[in-house]
């Protein structure tokens, strides 16, 4: 009996879209999403009380000024956000803006609401054919496919491209995977060039302790 819990609250690492609404379903609410950096502790949240959307990790807290960069990098600045490297002026330097601003590192977008949703980290940008590729983007069309438990794209070497985008996925127990229909399920959502063009199936995606995608040792 789950009645007495007041809220749930994710944060980590990007909650599909279909988790959120299994939570939803499931649990009788819709989980809190929210976005924190080491540096700075949670600066964006869902509301407690309002919708919480799915996709989307919130609002700034207040005194939390968001922005975006070059490449759509999310920058922060606020009292909470810390002041710098211990003893190392070189990397503070290297992390902040010239007025304040915090480099997270993190891709970001903005909605016409003032949300922010997080769609990956510049490092791992895919450039494919000299198109910028972000791998959240890809991801959360691929979620959608009935067959994928879950997934995780990466940019993988090519003589021809530069980089090629390459689907990891983790297949549905009760579903049967075809990586000519998941990349034709893909073409119908996204630009061609966004599209995985290998489709590998594992029995479970690489995670740290935190559980992030570990995307390093799928390339290797």
């Amino acid at each position: 009996d789950l009645s007495h819990v007041r809220v749930f609250v994710c944060g980590s690492a990007p909650l599909p879209p279909a988790l959120f609404e299994r939570c939803d379903r499931l649990l009788g609410q819709p989980p809190v999403e929210r976005y924190g950096i080491t540096e700075g502790g949670i600066v964006v949240t869902n509301p407690y009380d309002g919708p919480r959307q799915p996709g989307r990790v919130g609002y700034p807290f207040p005194g939390v000024e968001v922005r975006l960069g070059e490449l759509d990098e999310v920058l922060l600045r606020g009292g909470q956000v810390f002041k710098g490297y211990w003893r190392n002026p070189d990397a503070t330097a290297e992390a902040f803006t010239p007025d304040g601003f915090f480099r997270t590192g993190d891709v970001g977008e903005i909605g016409a609401d003032g949300t922010l949703a997080i769609r990956g980290r510049i490092k791992e940008l895919i450039i494919t054919g000299g198109f910028n590729v972000y791998p959240r983007e890809v991801e959360l069309v691929l979620e959608a496919h009935p067959a994928v438990q879950e997934v995780a794209v990466a940019g993988v070497p090519s003589d021809q491209w530069g980089e090629e985008v390459t689907a990891y996925v983790v297949p549905s127990l009760a579903a049967r995977l075809i990586e000519s229909e998941l990349i034709a399920f893909a073409h119908e959502r996204l630009a061609s060039y966004k599209c995985p063009k290998r489709v590998i199936t594992l029995d479970r995606l690489p995670r740290n302790a935190m559980g992030k995608v570990q995307r390093s040792l799928l390339t290797k």
